[in-house]
């Protein structure tokens, strides 16, 4: 059995499967196409002016502006992590769609890095949607807020990556919960989203830069979408493709553990 951290080995294949994910979520594009929509709309409208009316700034930038590219980051997050979690798994049981790639010359190798893809790809979309909204509402700067739709797939694979470690090792459907409320509703919280991380117990932002992805990925969203570019840029984004490479790595390899029996 090859270890966890092996690389594996991965055809031009694999784009059969992201296509086949995409063909199937464009013929229902008139439910995927509107939760997008209105989330951003509601998060503006709720929080952003809302909460905004009693928080004016945040280290001179309107509470709006502040709240709009951890938006987008949690949009990224929580497309790819809940695709590569539930609606993987649901291809992989119930509706037998993993069997029926692997009995065709895709490897299971493909078929998981095309499921990756594809959640990253999912996030682009979401984004895609999104970014219209923001910017009707006027809370982002362009032309560099373009810049979040590549993000958005980079983003996507790291949580499309994470969750998929999840679904090779999870019993059941059931327990996907457990990571879904444990973990990625706590990081929409504490990752600088809706107030600075700085206000945090320095312990627990030492902890948030660490350990929490989506710390990073805020952190870019806002530096090109207020633009505020800093030079921590560079450490934000290598944290990410390092974390991104890794997960995915180690996703490909125990979903190839558990489908082969």
């Amino acid at each position: 059995m090859l270890p966890a951290w092996s690389v594996p080995s991965i055809t031009r294949r694999t784009w059969k499967v992201w296509h086949r994910n995409l063909v199937v979520f464009f013929r229902t594009w008139h439910v995927n196409f509107f939760p997008p929509l209105i989330e951003a709309f509601l998060y503006l409208v709720a929080i952003g002016m809302g909460i905004g009316s009693y928080v004016k700034e945040i280290d001179g930038i309107p509470y709006v502006n502040f709240i709009a590219p951890a938006i987008l980051a949690i949009s990224v997050m929580n497309s790819a992590f809940f695709e590569c979690t539930y609606g993987s798994y649901v291809r992989m049981y119930y509706q037998k769609s993993f069997d029926a790639m692997i009995a065709t010359p895709l490897s299971i190798e493909d078929v998981i890095a095309g499921e990756l893809l594809w959640g990253a790809t999912r996030s682009v979309l979401y984004v895609t949607i999104m970014l219209p909204v923001l910017i009707a509402f006027g809370v982002i700067s362009l032309p560099l807020s373009l810049l979040a739709i590549p993000l958005a797939f980079l983003g996507g694979l790291m949580f499309a990556g994470i969750a998929m470690c999840f679904t090779a090792i999870t019993p059941g459907i059931d327990t996907l919960n457990y990571p879904s409320f444990l973990i990625i509703t706590p990081m929409a919280l504490f990752s600088g989203t809706f107030f600075p991380l700085t206000l945090l117990p320095e312990l627990l932002q030492y902890i948030a830069l660490a350990f929490l992805p989506l710390t990073h990925l805020v952190a870019l969203m806002r530096m090109i979408t207020l633009p505020a570019l800093t030079g921590s840029l560079v450490l934000h984004l290598s944290w990410i493709i390092l974390v991104t490479i890794i997960f995915c790595i180690v996703a490909i390899n125990l979903m190839r553990r558990r489908l082969i029996v």
